[in-house]
This record gives structure tokens, sequence and C-alpha cells, in this order.
């Protein structure tokens, strides 16, 4: 109870009293309504804390009620810098292991809805709120405790926002398409992302090539970390999505080639291992998770420049981007290897043999050794 005076700010020798531990849950709720903004947000913060300590405690603190108190403060849209607050704390809280089970048994998912799709509330604000959800919809377990209309409509907020003419908020934008692709790291989010006549990752596919659109480089590089998620690049297993999923994502990249001047997927590919390395890394995220499905596989074997480029040690000269290319290089010798048609078609022959020297030589630019060479000088004469 100290702990709780002195970060509500309460002046010392005033007494509280809590008369059960039933009453906790009120006698708080009336502590943060007698202190300032500043105090109520201490109050809070105490009790993330107190939910993130185990699992029983979270357990307790949702019995008690207590989570009401930031819903609360989250309906308030008085204070703009005590929502943003509330938000941060909510962030933390969507991090916490066992916090996904209690959170998901709150309104907090339809508040969070409600705060994206505002157009008068701050822009910080809806993307912050994108954030939380992004993270709280990037772990599998969380489809236990919720059910399919739950996830859908968290995605149609996000989708709303993106769709939105008046979206030109560059780091909005970027969130959002940052909140797709956590969503999309899961089986089920990438399923839900795919579904639909009017799939929300169409802004993910659409965005990851595209080098001319109003929000710039950093559209493109969130767009495309984000496919490489929904594409399975971060999953161990699940790596394809259902029939339908595929269908979609197939189509989707195909289309949006044929709208492009590089009309092919594995033109399209290129272009993005054309640029900096920024998204050249991001590419080989993305490619990683795509050559998985054979249409993919075929592109890039199409394209011996993008071969070249992801079997050569010298195309990066950073540490993440020689590990990237690497990784992005076994990937393709993987999928490769497992495909029917390398034992039935010769062309692909020298691109496995080329794939399989690189994989061995490793991800780092091994320098030849130089022998010494003998130096013939003519004698100094006095």
């Amino acid at each position: 109870m100290e702990a709780i005076k002195m970060l509500a700010g309460f002046p010392e020798g005033m007494e509280i009293v809590f008369p059960s531990a039933k009453g906790v849950d009120s006698d708080l709720g009336a502590i943060a309504s007698r202190c300032s903004s500043l105090g109520r947000v201490r109050v809070m913060a105490l009790v993330v804390k107190l939910f993130s300590v185990s699992r029983s405690a979270a357990s307790t603190i949702y019995s008690l009620n207590l989570l009401k108190l930031l819903e609360a403060e989250v309906k308030n849209a008085d204070d703009t810098l005590v929502t943003l607050s509330v938000l941060e704390l909510l962030y933390e809280l969507a991090e916490v292991e066992h916090g996904t089970e209690f959170l998901s048994k709150t309104s907090l998912l339809q508040l969070l809805c409600s705060i994206i799709s505002d157009n008068s509330v701050e822009s910080i604000l809806r993307s912050r709120a994108m954030m939380i959800t992004g993270r709280l919809l990037s772990k599998e377990i969380i489809y236990s405790f919720i059910d399919e209309s739950c996830a859908k409509t968290v995605i149609s907020s996000i989708d709303g926002r993106l769709q939105s003419l008046e979206i030109s908020d560059r780091d909005e934008c970027e969130t959002a398409l940052e909140a797709l692709g956590q969503i999309g790291s899961t089986f089920e989010g990438a399923r839900l992302l795919l579904s639909g006549s009017q799939p929300a990752a169409r802004h993910v596919i659409y965005a990851a090539f595209d080098r001319q659109g109003p929000q710039g480089h950093g559209r493109q590089l969130a767009a495309l970390h984000a496919l490489g998620n929904i594409s399975g690049e971060a999953r161990t297993d699940n790596i394809i999505l259902n029939t339908e999923a595929e269908e979609s994502l197939r189509r989707m990249v195909y289309e949006t080639a044929s709208k492009s001047s590089k009309l092919t997927p594995s033109g399209l590919f290129l272009s993005v291992l054309h640029q900096d390395s920024e998204i050249r890394l991001a590419g080989y995220r993305m490619i990683i998770g795509l050559v998985a499905r054979p249409w993919c596989l075929m592109e890039i074997c199409s394209k011996q420049e993008i071969i070249n480029i992801v079997t050569d040690p010298s195309t990066e000269t950073k540490k993440l981007g020689m590990e990237a290319r690497y990784n992005c290089c076994k990937a393709i010798h993987k999928s490769l290897m497992l495909s029917s048609r390398v034992s039935s078609d010769s062309a692909f022959a020298g691109i496995a043999t080329k794939l399989q020297e690189a994989v061995e030589k490793g991800p780092y630019l091994v320098k030849k050794q130089v022998e010494a060479q003998p130096v013939v000088m003519t004698a100094e004469r006095f």
C-alpha cells in the first residue's frame, strides 16, 4: 500500500485502508479518481508491474478487475498524453507471456479497434493502438481465446485505415503495414490476412513492390518485412497455408507484377535486390518465405541474375546482409532439392550445383590467400 501511495503521489502520512481483498479494485479506483493524471498513470504502472510478475499474480489482478482501470483510461479521450501513456502500458502487457490470455478476456481489442477506426483521434494514438493489436495477434495462442470474428474485426480496422485516402501520415502508414506483418507471422493470422474478396494483405503486397508510393522508402521497407512474415519466413512449421490463402497470395503477386513495368514476379524480386542494403535485406527475408511455393521457386530460377546475386559472397559487405543473403541462398537450394522437377529437368542442374557450392562456402567472403612472391631489385651502387 505504501508503494501505491508513493506512486500515486499521495501526501506522506495520509492513510488509505482497504477493508478487504474483495474491495481492492474499488479502492484503487477511488485512489485513481482522487489523484492527478500523473498519479493515475503511476497507479496503473504498478498494476502492470504486478501483472507481469507471474501468471498467478496476473490472475489475481484480472479477478479484481484492476485491468478495468486501464480500459477506463483508454476510453477517456480528454488527455492525449495520459491515453498515450496507458497505451504504452498496454503495449508492455501485450508482451507478457501470460498476458495474452487475460487481455483477450477484456474489451481491450474492441477499444483498440475503435481508436484505430476513429479519424478524429490523434494519429500517434491510432499508430500505438495498431502496434498493440499487432503484438497481441502475433501470438498463436491468442486464437485459442478469441473467435475468428474478433480477429477479423481487428484486421478490418487496420485495413480501413490503409484504404483511407486521408492516410497521408507516413509513420501511421508504416505502422499499419508493420502491424499486418506481425499478425501475419502466425499461421492463423496469415490465413485471415489472405482471406476474403478483398484480402487485407493486398496493401502489403502492393506496397512491397511500389518504389514510387507517397510514403517512399520506409513504406516499401515495412511492406517487404511484412510480406516476409506473412509468407512464413519466421515460421518454423506451417509455412504453407490453406489452399484459399495460397491461391490468394499467388494471385496478388502476379497481379502486382502484371501492372508494373517488370511484368513478372521474378522481375519484381530482382528490382528489390537491386536497391539499397536495407531493402535487399528485407527482400531476402521475403524470398526465404515465398520460395517454399513451387510457383515462386520457378520464378526465382528463371532469373539467372537473382541466382548470381544470392550466391555471390561479395554482394553484401555488412554482417547482417551477408547472413541474410546466405539464408536466402540456403532456402532456394532447399526448395530446389525438394522439388520433383529437379530430377526431370536438366535446366535446373547447373543452378542446383551453383547453389550447393555457395551454401558450402558459407555466408562470409573469404579472401584467397596470396602466396609470397620474390621481389627482384637491382643492386645499389656507391
